[in-house]
């Protein structure tokens, strides 16, 4: 059997992308976070603030490093699977990538330091200083990777002189179409994604009975957020599917679903299994006109349909269709749970209500799930472009590649990721159990249990009081 390298390639490039793309989206949600914590410290000098931020670097710490070595592993299939990309796309692109090394990776590097090992060597201003400038860099990372993707995505600024990408104009590369778009969807998606690792790790702490202020703080702070942007997300998602209507309209039709052109309005799909091959969708399940209004905000706007293009320009539409459908339905759980939260912090019943804080236990990972799926929708809905519209991925491989040079390749990775990255997340979950560090380290009756009398400590940290030696007037 003969192997295909560009097939072959593509999947490498899927699972080492997949492997790394949930670790910078928990570290960019989880430095603003620790930022926050450290902002309330500094600002309240209560102990408890420092206590949970002291826990949660910990596990940024983890965390970032193991996005730094899979982020290496990905950049060197450039050269070894893709140096046609390179080539073609590489003096647009390159640059982009280095701005991302420059002007954020070395800036996260400088005040990591800071923030992991200065606490008790520096002021407490200059370790917030420092926390901010971690969380700041994160966002500069996020800024530059995806408008190199979403050059990827809507090229704009640039001119062609035998077959390579040379720049035109940086403004118009760097803030391509698709880039404003997908970049505040990113960066929510990245805080959704924190926000219910902390949401599950406070509501686990909560039903075991242990560490209780600190999972109250946590947990209401992580409610809060998620109630606010779960809905904001989904008004952000609706604006990039307009904007890939206007720029990508094949891979919106596959996500849709909709094979044959609608003039008069088209429905929207709920289910369906798409049959590529005869052109058609098995088991529809669909509202009539409502997919013209969610798109065209209109019940007649025309919706494009897949035969409108060749059959060699079309994207895998199973995996776009149900990609999206998956990335939607988690996310209206998570809008779910946001919105609930807010009824039971109304009926003051947010820190008991066991069924509601296993929910959020269980939910822990759907962000990861919905941000993974929402980057399978957007990169297989490329295909068949590396490039959209200029640079086909079947041109970009390496001309030299074999299928069975890949194949070893990948299942090397396979190897490594299942050690390497199993024994990260093992120790990662141990730190969520472990809890924190702080002001209150005895184990308290869960919730639903009946409480034991509390010290003067800790009722101090119940009501809000400062506890621990506080920060004197120059601090």
């Amino acid at each position: 059997m003969e192997l295909d390298p560009v097939l072959l390639a593509r999947i490498q490039f899927a699972f080492t992308v997949s492997f790394h793309i949930i670790f910078p989206a928990f570290t960019i949600g989880l430095a603003s976070w620790i930022a926050v914590l450290e902002g309330r410290w500094l600002y309240t000098g209560k102990e408890i603030y420092k206590s949970l931020s002291e826990y949660w670097t910990k596990i940024f710490a983890v965390s970032f490093g193991m996005g730094v070595v899979s982020g290496i592993v990905m950049s060197y299939q450039f050269g070894t699977n893709w140096s046609r990309y390179s080539y073609v796309g590489g003096y647009v692109l390159g640059p982009l990538i280095n701005y991302e090394v420059v002007t954020a990776f070395f800036l996260e590097a400088t005040f990591l330091g800071v923030l992991l090992f200065g606490r008790d060597r520096v002021p407490k201003r200059v370790h917030f200083f420092a926390a901010c400038m971690v969380a700041f860099g994160t966002l500069m990372s996020a800024f530059w990777i995806l408008s190199a993707n979403s050059f990827m995505q809507t090229p704009q600024g640039h001119e062609i002189r035998d077959g390579i990408l040379y720049p035109v104009d940086w403004w118009q590369i760097v803030f391509n179409p698709s880039f404003p778009y997908r970049y505040f969807h990113m960066v929510i998606a990245c805080y959704l994604t924190t926000s219910f690792v902390v949401a599950g790790v406070s509501a686990w702490h909560l039903l075991k009975g242990q560490f209780q202020q600190h999972a109250r703080i946590g947990l209401s702070m992580a409610l809060g957020l998620i109630a606010v942007l779960a809905p904001v997300q989904a008004f952000v998602g609706d604006l990039t599917g307009l904007n890939t209507l206007e720029h990508q309209p094949t891979k919106l039709a596959a996500m849709e679903g909709h094979w044959e052109t609608h003039k008069d309005g088209a429905p929207l799909i709920l289910f369906a299994i798409p049959d590529q091959e005869r052109e058609m969708n098995h088991y529809e399940i669909a509202i009539p006109k409502l997919g013209s209004l969610i798109l065209t905000h209109s019940w007649d706007g025309e919706i494009r349909g897949l035969k409108e293009w060749p059959k060699q320009d079309r994207p895998p539409v199973w995996i776009v269709f149900w990609g999206f459908r998956l990335m939607v339905g988690l996310g209206l759980i998570m809008i779910a749970l946001g919105l609930y939260s807010l009824w039971l912090r109304f009926r003051k019943r947010l820190y008991d209500t066991r069924w509601y804080l296993w929910s959020l236990v269980l939910a822990s990972p759907i962000g990861f799930f919905a941000l993974t799926f929402g980057w399978f929708t957007t990169e297989v809905g490329r295909q068949p472009w590396t490039v959209y519209g200029i640079l086909r991925t079947a041109d970009s491989v390496t001309p030299a590649l074999t299928g069975a040079g890949v194949l070893a390749s990948l299942i090397t990775f396979f190897v490594v990721y299942l050690i390497v990255f199993t024994a990260g997340t093992y120790y990662l979950v141990r730190l969520f159990q472990r809890g924190p560090a702080g002001p209150v380290k005895a184990a308290e009756p869960a919730v639903g249990r009946p409480k034991r009398p509390m010290s003067k400590a800790d009722e101090e940290i119940e009501m809000g009081a400062p506890h621990g030696p506080q920060p004197s007037p120059a601090e």
